[in-house]
């Protein structure tokens, strides 16, 4: 097994346990605060990195910053709000469908291919989707996972926008707007419902600031050490220790529709990503192939 799957199944692992303690802590505190708090310590912990590294700020390409930074901050609030609402399970699974929504507007905005094989399957991802939002049931709880859903898609837009701005900012940059968007963004969010937070808040709320940087420093090291598409599927499975925690802290049993519509997405998921890599190979092997003509001319 190589490096990069090792580190990708570490960030896996790194981002289950945030979100046991994002679960854990939003029973006595507001969704909003718990992602405020996230964001701030981020926000202070990446600039600190960004000085130790000598990354500086640019001066163009603000707007789509900040443009990353909204998207990425209304989704951690939705995801936060959604992992506080529903079975650790569910919500996990709900988020891992933004890749879906990626390969949507990749093509729209970067203007990026999308083969036959990868439109067929896509209606397979939205059927999962349909049976972990339940909406026959007619209940709270789907509402709350459509929040869920809508995560999913922001953060798709999220990750669109890095791949936009990667070309052109530092990594650090990019979190660093993104964070900061976040703690700003949650403040008004958060205003009517603050509450001060105990002993035992703050140490998880300084823990989960820590270990999801830490995730995040795990998996851009495994996108160096490996295919980005490869490192995408290796991390599925993090829906396997989130709904151990959720079993093991909440008792949490995933119905029949979860394990279903969870087997649909992930199948999905890993079926559009091999088309991509196999379209991909294609387009270098036609450039390949068009450079020993290119070189006789």
């Amino acid at each position: 097994m190589k490096n990069g799957i090792y580190l990708a199944i570490l960030a896996s692992l790194v981002f289950s346990i945030m979100n046991a303690l994002v679960k854990a802590v939003s029973f006595t505190l507001p969704p909003t605060e718990v992602a405020f708090f996230r964001s701030l310590i981020g926000t202070i912990l990446i600039f600190a990195l960004m000085k130790q590294s000598k990354v500086s700020f640019s001066t163009t390409g603000i707007p789509m910053l900040l443009t990353r930074g909204v998207l990425g901050a209304i989704y951690l609030i939705t995801y936060f709000y959604t992992i506080s609402k529903i079975p650790l399970t569910d919500a996990t699974i709900l988020a891992h469908m933004s890749p879906i929504f990626v390969f949507i507007l990749a093509f729209f905005f970067l203007k990026e291919k999308l083969s036959r094989r990868m439109v067929y399957i896509m209606p397979i991802a939205f059927i999962g989707a349909l049976l972990l939002v339940k909406p026959f049931q007619f209940s709270s709880y789907s509402m709350y996972a459509l929040v869920g859903l809508l995560s999913a898609v922001l953060g798709a837009g999220a990750a669109t926008s890095i791949r936009y701005l990667s070309q052109r900012h530092h990594a650090y940059e990019i979190v660093f707007y993104f964070l900061a968007t976040a703690t700003l963004v949650s403040i008004p969010l958060m205003w009517n419902s603050f509450v001060i937070p105990n002993t035992t808040e703050w140490i998880y709320l300084i823990a989960i600031g820590v270990v999801s940087l830490i995730g995040q420093v795990f998996l851009t090291k495994a996108f160096t050490h490996e295919n980005a598409i490869v490192v995408e599927v290796t991390r599925y499975i993090g829906i396997v220790f989130n709904a151990l925690w959720g079993f093991l802290f909440w008792f949490e049993i995933p119905d029949i529709y979860t394990i279903a519509g969870g087997c649909l997405i992930v199948a999905t998921c890993i079926m559009m990503s091999q088309g991509k890599q196999k379209l991909k190979n294609q387009q270098l092997s036609s450039i390949s192939s068009q450079s020993p003509a290119t070189s006789r001319k």
